[in-house]
């Protein structure tokens, strides 16, 4: 089921405005390590590095992909998946770096085959994993790496889901809504999120 960002929780998303709408299906722990709950080690599973791909334990980042189509495909109604253009927020790599990872992209192809699936922004220059980043990036700065694919922005679509694996500060879910809504203006823009990290008190207090 999504759950939808609040005012009780908006303030675990530094970023995000009450005027942002996002919404989530489970609950990452930070510094929990991926054995804290099952929430954590799919999330875990699904961001292992495509540097393992053709040895044994890859396995688990491919059921996680299979994992997460079913879970928001489960989550949505049938009239959503028709109405909206889902739009994968673009990893931290570029399509041309050997590290590059589309897993989002996986997730939303195997959600449904009538499925209008776009990877409308594209990032300019490869960066550092937000998570293992020693400063987090601002919506600013992410938004001037972002690009629109002006070959796919036909037809325009009417509303826009932003889809993530983990909803962080919300710095990148506003740099891709301001990017959209300056193409899009009539466009009715959603978050739409596998899981939300929430603060680990024995570690934040």
């Amino acid at each position: 089921m999504l759950t939808k960002i609040d005012e009780l929780i908006l303030p675990d998303h530094a970023r995000l405005e009450p005027k942002d709408e996002c919404y989530f299906i489970g609950e990452y722990t930070k510094g929990g390590g991926y054995q804290y709950s099952s929430t954590n080690q799919f999330v875990y599973n699904l961001k292992k590095s495509v540097t393992r791909r053709g040895l044994p334990d890859y396995h688990y980042k491919t059921d996680a992909i299979h994992r997460a189509a079913r879970e928001l495909r489960q989550s949505l109604n049938p009239e959503f998946i028709a109405l909206a253009t889902f739009v994968p927020i673009p990893p931290s790599k570029t399509v041309d770096d050997p590290l590059y990872d589309d897993r989002m992209t996986q997730v939303l192809g195997q959600l449904d085959a009538t499925a209008d699936v776009r990877e409308l922004v594209q990032q300019l220059v490869s960066v550092p994993e937000a998570h293992f980043s020693a400063s987090r990036p601002g919506p600013q700065e992410i938004y001037e790496n972002y690009v629109i694919d002006v070959n796919l922005i036909e037809p325009t679509p009417a509303v826009i889901a932003v889809v993530d694996d983990v909803l962080t500060a919300g710095a990148h879910f506003k740099a891709m809504k301001r990017l959209l809504m300056e193409t899009f203006q009539d466009a009715h823009i959603v978050g739409l999120f596998l899981a939300r990290r929430v603060p680990n008190t024995e570690i934040d207090g």
